[in-house]
């Protein structure tokens, strides 16, 4: 049996499972006040160097390191976040081979928290 429709907030009735068109603007404008605060990925240490490192590490580590997952690992995760420290940030034994949908979900989450 379908999942019946839910009202927004904005008046709207949206179909079970989806997101209402003012929600999504919504979330697009907080994304775009915070990335224009952001420093670029380069000026956070992600430039040539990092993306070099990075794939000589999936080129090893290929799978997702997460328990219950086999998936291809694209992303490599700090297992503790840097935070800007530079010896942390090049610590080869503090990555881990994610995929992209275990990264989203579970790290972030859990980087929040703190």
């Amino acid at each position: 049996m379908p999942r019946p429709p839910h009202l927004c907030t904005c008046g709207r009735t949206v179909p079970h499972g989806m997101r209402c068109t003012c929600q999504i603007a919504s979330t697009r404008a907080r994304n775009k006040r915070h990335d224009r605060n952001r420093p670029s990925a380069s000026a956070r240490g992600y430039g040539h160097g990092w993306r070099k490192a990075r794939a000589a590490f999936l080129k090893i580590n290929d799978r997702c390191a997460l328990k219950g997952c086999s998936a291809k690992a694209t992303v490599v995760d700090h297992i503790i976040p840097h935070k800007g420290d530079e010896a942390l940030f090049w610590d080869r034994t503090n990555w881990q081979p994610l995929c992209a949908p275990c990264h989203n979900r579970h790290k972030q989450r859990l980087e929040r928290q703190q």
